[in-house]
């Protein structure tokens, strides 16, 4: 079957995530960098990257990379890339670009160069002086990154965080793929119990639920390379059969999320009943103040308020605090927590066992990591002689 090297993009901060993933999917060819994650697989890796990558931002088919400081240089290159192996004479192919620390800094100019050199590519194949555009979706990127140009063509359309069940949302929303991060992050186990004191639209409890039960995040939607004649449709078929297969749906799971706003968790469940989970997930309303549990060794995995999001850093503070004393009676419990407040340990009263940088949107985070004590093992019983 046909190689192909593709890009995972990633949030700044994920990308040892998404690497993981794409090991996990069974791909050893693996190259990260900042904000991306390299891999060469067979073709059939790029319906099952879309699928199943749930810390990705999007999967990128890579067409190539060159040196390139002059627009002379930028036309050649690109028009000597194998453009009609992949799009076809009535593909619809917009180009969009993005320049950091090159030459070439005019992003428009050096999509107008690439768009040509696309068209002056095609002219040779299909000996035709037009093309009208209006077949499968190939949207082309060229990327300059300190005079490296990377020319990739998106295979997902919109981003992977969409998975389809969320069509309605709370105020300050976190991504999906943020959200499943935040679980894989923390290693929790579909054995043990989860709680969100600050669920919102149900965001976190859900993608615990999704990787839960093994269901892929993308089997709900659909991908703009589905459309594309280069990848048979037998191809889609056995990777979207494939995600029948590995599904858990027997696998039970001790899954609570709780919010303060009725509405919202109203939102949250019908979201849960989009994604086939809400089975798995126990909303409640409750204040954070009011959060107790007999359950032991359990995961408490959140994204409170915080200053940025909500504007009032006096307000945030105190809920910091009460997060503290409250948190503090679960002391078997394993704490996560995502917030831009540096001074979030000083509030909490407790220093972290583990703190990752991250971006929530435009926003700098930290996840603030604080393991519980590991649950004792069962007691191995020896048979009589």
């Amino acid at each position: 079957m046909q190689k192909v090297e593709l890009i995972a993009t990633a949030t700044f901060g994920l990308e040892a995530v998404v690497a993981q993933e794409v090991r996990a999917l069974g791909y050893e060819d693996v190259k990260v960098d900042n904000g991306k994650v390299t891999f060469t697989a067979d073709i059939s890796a790029i319906p099952r990257a879309n699928l199943w990558l749930r810390t990705a931002d999007r999967v990128r088919l890579k067409m190539g990379e060159f040196r390139a400081t002059t627009f002379d240089e930028l036309f050649e290159k690109t028009k000597a890339l194998p453009w009609s192996d992949w799009l076809p004479e009535n593909a619809t192919f917009p180009v969009e670009g993005k320049s950091v620390k090159s030459t070439l800094f005019s992003v428009p100019d050096c999509q107008a160069i690439v768009k040509k050199a696309v068209v002056e590519s095609l002219k040779k194949t299909y000996k035709r002086d037009w093309f009208e555009e209006q077949g499968p979706m190939y949207k082309i990127e060229v990327a300059l990154l300190k005079d490296v140009a990377t020319l990739t063509i998106d295979t997902s359309g919109p981003g992977l965080h969409k998975r389809g069940y969320r069509g309605l949302i709370g105020a300050a929303p976190l991504k999906e793929t943020m959200a499943a991060a935040m679980i894989l992050l923390s290693r929790w186990k579909p054995d043990r119990v989860l709680m969100d004191p600050f669920c919102g639209s149900g965001t976190i409890p859900i993608e615990a639920a999704l990787i839960g039960q093994n269901i892929a995040p993308g089997m709900n939607r659909e991908f703009v390379s589905e459309s594309w004649p280069n990848i048979p449709k037998t191809v889609w078929r056995q990777a979207r059969a494939e995600t029948h297969d590995l599904a858990r749906y027997d696998q039970k799971l001790e899954i609570i999320g709780t919010d303060i706003d009725d509405e919202i968790l109203r939102v949250a469940r019908r979201n849960a009943a989009e994604a086939g989970v809400e089975d798995q997930i126990h909303f409640q309303r409750m204040d954070v103040r009011d959060v107790r549990t007999k359950r032991k060794y359990g995961y408490l995995i959140c994204n409170p308020p915080y200053g940025e999001r909500l504007g009032d850093w006096k307000q945030v503070a105190r809920l910091y605090r009460d997060m503290g004393e409250v948190f503090s009676a679960l002391d078997t419990w394993s704490f996560y927590v995502l917030t831009s407040d540096e001074q979030f340990e000083k509030h909490f009263g407790r220093t972290a066992s583990k703190k990752r940088k991250l971006y929530n949107g435009n926003i700098k985070v930290d996840y603030y990591q604080f393991f519980g004590p590991k649950p004792p093992r069962p007691a191995v019983v020896v048979p009589d002689a």
